[in-house]
């Protein structure tokens, strides 16, 4: 694994996307510590990591972001940042991620696993970062984990990440523990579950542990302890509990979410409370997949209410309440300023993903449509880069609901996931169950399938100049070996026909 070995500079002459007045830790009572040395954010892919490295380069800190996939995304995201592949399962790449680091930010997870594998594969992780760090002299370690009762039957997710942070406390690092419930924001997992049940259900299934206690908190507020205990001396080897300023059941803040969006929804109570039923039942009308959807569910058995509030003496400042953390978020998703999504991180098998280039043959099986157009590529490239999410794919839309449909009955990614941004792609963003592979501005657009397949497939949208005129095609490639792969392509070939004759001239005809 020698990519993992790659250290990319982002630089710091690009000007930063990041309105400074925003930032959350700008409304810190905590100040910036000159002292402190480089600063490592483990999963800066992920969710919280993705909004924590921004906040941290702001304050004036030396940041190195620790992702799975060497991709220059990264760098117009964080200008100024040091970007590291590496992956903590891996010794050699945490030897390279860890050196010259003064503090470290432990966000890892692996819940896209499932409930039966994420145990195991994130305690190996944790053992594997405390051993290199204590190797590579590193101060200090933040870890961010999950809030409940350690004296009650915790659910597999919640005591894992007590174990995580047990395991991580073995280290000679003086190590401070953070622990929230539910975390509210735009693109965060809890809120677009609840989020998308509010939108599509009117009528919501209740089982008996809906009527349990929790704590949310903004995402706005995570970062605040986030960078105010990195600020604090006095948090360093402890650890804390950290929540919004009102306590909730889940069915409240299902009622509160519907509020928000003008929703009236209807509750139905159930006699059962099967959290394996309730989460494949939310994976089929939300975007997030069955396997985190079942490990956050299994957690909503337990209580998750602060035990104690010793972290606002020490970092002094007002939680948002829950309703105003949903009216953030959803003012984000309208004016196309969701930053990070729960989606943007890979599974921990991400690098096991064939790429078009990679195939050591021919794809089996493609074909192509074209058409000519005197339309400007730059205004073409535009409009193939609006395409999924909200907007649709401009034309049979029901046919392509319909895929996402099946895909999730058989626990896929389906087409719920949307997409980050309105109308800007980079490399690795989500389209519905689509992953940008590849972008080359004014050229060339190529997704590639993740949803269930019985082979692999890539989407490739191509712009070629021919003189005055332009040449817009879309070709579908589709590689496999077994039989059933073969009757799969051969099925689709005339829907193919159909939908993508369509697509090119809706592409063209919005450009």
């Amino acid at each position: 694994m020698g990519h993992n070995k790659l250290l990319l500079d982002a630089g710091t002459k690009q000007r930063s996307p990041w309105n400074i007045s925003e930032m959350a830790s700008s409304e810190l009572p905590t100040v910036f510590r000159p002292e402190v040395g480089k600063i490592l954010v483990t999963g800066a892919s992920g969710y919280i990591g993705g909004s924590l490295v921004p906040e941290l380069l702001v304050r004036g800190y030396k940041v190195r972001a620790m992702v799975r996939a060497d991709l220059a995304g990264y760098a117009t995201l964080w200008p100024g940042a040091e970007v590291v592949v590496a992956d903590a399962l891996n010794i050699e790449s945490l030897d390279t991620a860890l050196l010259g680091v003064d503090t470290a930010y432990y966000l890892i997870h692996s819940l896209r696993l499932g409930t039966r594998k994420f145990a195991g594969t994130d305690i190996a992780a944790a053992c594997n970062f405390r051993r290199v760090a204590e190797r590579k002299g590193v101060k200090r370690i933040i870890y961010l984990g999950g809030l409940g009762d350690i004296h009650s039957a915790l659910s597999r997710h919640l005591k894992n990440r007590i174990e995580v942070a047990e395991e991580l406390k073995r280290a000679k690092v003086p190590l401070t523990v953070l622990r929230a419930a539910i975390i509210v924001g735009a693109g965060s997992a809890s809120y677009e579950i609840i989020h998308h049940l509010v939108m599509k259900l009117r009528v919501i299934p209740i089982p008996g542990w809906a009527t349990n206690r929790c704590q949310p908190i903004a995402i706005r507020d995570v970062i605040k302890y986030l960078v105010g205990v990195l600020e604090t001396p006095a948090t360093e080897g402890a650890s804390f509990d950290i929540g919004g300023n009102e306590v909730l059941s889940y069915k409240e803040m299902i009622s509160i979410m519907a509020d928000v969006r003008g929703k009236k929804v209807f509750f139905l109570p159930l006699p059962f409370s099967a959290a394996k039923f309730f989460a494949y039942g939310a994976s089929l009308f939300t975007p997030v997949p069955h396997a985190i959807t079942e490990c956050l569910m299994e957690g909503l058995k337990n209580e998750v209410v602060c035990q104690d509030e010793n972290i606002k003496k020490l970092i002094p400042f007002e939680p948002i309440s829950y309703r105003t953390a949903v009216v953030r978020a959803m003012t984000r998703e309208e004016q196309d300023r969701v930053y990070t999504r729960w989606s943007d991180s890979y599974r921990p098998d991400h690098y096991l993903a064939m790429k078009l280039h990679e195939l050591k043959n021919k794809c089996a099986y493609t074909t192509n449509y074209s058409m000519i157009t005197e339309k400007d590529a730059s205004r073409i490239f535009s409009s193939i880069c609006k395409i999924g999410g909200r907007e649709g794919w401009f034309h049979s839309n029901w046919l392509w609901r319909l895929r996402g449909n099946i895909d999730r009955i058989f626990l896929g990614v389906g087409s719920a996931r949307g997409r980050k941004y309105y109308s800007d792609l980079k490399v690795n963003d989500v389209i519905d169950f689509w992953r940008v592979e590849d972008i080359q501005e004014n050229k060339r657009l190529l997704l590639r399938a993740e949803m269930r397949l019985p082979g692999k497939g890539w989407l490739e949208f191509m712009i070629r100049d021919e003189g005055e005129l332009r040449t817009l095609s879309v070709s579908p490639y589709f590689d496999t070996e077994s039989i059933i792969g073969r009757g799969y392509w051969m099925l689709c070939l005339p829907l193919h026909h159909f939908i993508f004759h369509n697509l090119i001239k809706e592409i063209e005809k919005r450009s």
